[in-house]
């Protein structure tokens, strides 16, 4: 079953204790397991643009999220593995679940394409 680990990160006033290299392990872990499908980390927070279309198809666009939390999504990943508690073991081991961050586990729905 596939899963989405959607990582966002933890105060931006603590500094990170891991690393760039952490992140290139934990990939290189995730495709020797056989399991990593896809991701891609984000670009920054600033560079993004919100879309929201009101039910008379009125369309709205503005720059940056407006979160209202200090977390923020920063990439993702999708991996294919047996069960919830093999996608919640690897997101344990993701940096991102460190530091402050949290890695939000998700399974793919499947529509039968």
């Amino acid at each position: 079953m596939k899963y989405m680990l959607l990582m966002f990160s933890g105060d931006p006033a603590q500094e990170p204790q891991c690393t760039v290299e952490d992140w290139v392990a934990f990939e290189k872990e995730m495709k020797a397991a056989g399991i990593w499908v896809s991701g891609h980390a984000l670009a920054d927070l600033t560079t993004a643009t919100t879309v929201q279309v009101s039910a008379s198809g009125e369309r709205t666009i503005t720059d940056g999220p407006f979160a209202e939390t200090r977390e923020v999504l920063g990439g993702y990943d999708i991996i294919d593995v047996p069960n919830l508690d093999v996608a919640l073991e690897w997101a344990a081991r993701c940096p991102g679940s460190r530091d402050g961050g949290a890695v939000v586990v998700r399974p793919v729905a499947d529509f039968g394409s």
